[in-house]
């Protein structure tokens, strides 16, 4: 089973923390003159969303004396190189962590071990399945994709077959997009049928394929819900190459220029966008305070908002947008 070589190389990794890093995806020199170290390790770095974590992490490191290094593995199927980078990163002995875990189960022995140093993790974006972050800074996901699903039911009037294409079935992102799409609709759109989630690892042709395949088989699909962006992008593609602009309601997650401009030409009828660039300075900022041993709430949820053509431009909504 695929976990569990990962979770066997995880535990392999423990014993190796001295290595130096190598052949990382993302920044791995510290950026900062001095103080604390901060390693983030992300679920990704291609797309917009994490270069604008990056850019929150790095502004509140600089304005808080700190040093933070920022990596992220090609894509968010790549557990094993995600393991990898959590190695790396502990071998430089932070004063601590941050991370959003691909795979919490893959990472376990590795949390287990920036314990035994007494270095603090900080959650962020999908959490982590343990109870040794500190605090975890994200979005409440589940609420974000109850209103993606209720802006896509508004779109389809309430009746017709809704698609999903979902990032990942293993990071707790993955998992609450998913279900707290499928718990609204099941308890307030009973003239909906939603198929069952397929899963795109966040990647655009991936997801492209799937949303042709799912539009082939399902000639009288009315809606499709797209949980990351990377998905969305792809969900978008499909549907242009499907002919069906227009046609199938999409409803996306988190920002970018594609889904911006996908928006603005009417083929997305809107999504939900989380707020990236504050997540990154209030990871940062809750790294500072671990250091210190100031107590943290178990959660800081950050902002979310649904956008579409109608308030795109609203200031406040645009300040959470990135291109």
């Amino acid at each position: 089973m695929r976990t569990r070589k990962i979770v066997a190389a995880a535990a392999g990794a423990v014993l190796a923390l001295s290595l130096a890093a190598c052949g990382q995806s993302g920044t791995s020199g510290a950026s900062g003159n001095g103080g604390p170290l901060i390693a983030i390790v992300s679920k990704g770095f291609q797309h917009q969303f994490w270069q604008s974590v990056k850019k929150g992490a790095e502004d509140e490191a600089a304005a808080k004396g700190a040093r933070i290094t920022f990596v992220g593995p090609p894509t968010e199927k790549d557990v094993e190189q995600q393991v990898n980078m959590l190695t790396n990163e502990l071998a430089k002995s932070p004063q601590a962590l941050g991370f959003a875990a691909l795979d919490s189960r893959a990472a376990a022995p590795l949390l287990q071990q920036a314990k035994s140093q007494k270095i603090p993790v900080v959650a962020f974006d999908s959490g982590v399945d343990s109870d040794i972050p500190v605090t975890t800074v994200a979005t409440d996901n589940k609420a974000a994709a109850a209103e993606a699903a209720k802006h896509l039911a508004e779109q389809i009037g309430g009746q017709g077959k809704v698609a999903m294409v979902v990032h990942d079935q293993t990071s707790l992102s993955g998992k609450d997009r998913r279900d707290g799409f499928m718990a609204w609709m099941k308890q307030n759109a009973p003239g909906i049928t939603v198929l069952e989630p397929q899963y795109g690892g966040g990647d655009q042709l991936e997801s492209a394929n799937i949303t042709k395949s799912i539009i082939q088989a399902n000639p009288d699909l009315k809606g499709i819900y797209a949980s990351n962006e990377g998905s969305a992008i792809g969900v978008i593609k499909g549907v242009e190459e499907s002919g069906k602009s227009g046609a199938i309601k999409i409803a996306g997650f988190d920002s970018g220029k594609a889904q911006i401009d996908a928006i603005n030409s009417g083929v997305m009828a809107g999504a939900v966008t989380q707020d990236p660039v504050d997540m990154g300075r209030q990871l940062v900022d809750a790294a500072l305070k671990a250091i210190k041993n100031e107590q943290l709430p178990k959660r800081i949820d950050t902002a979310y908002y649904w956008y579409d053509k109608s308030n795109i431009n609203d200031p406040k909504i645009a300040a959470a947008l990135y291109q």
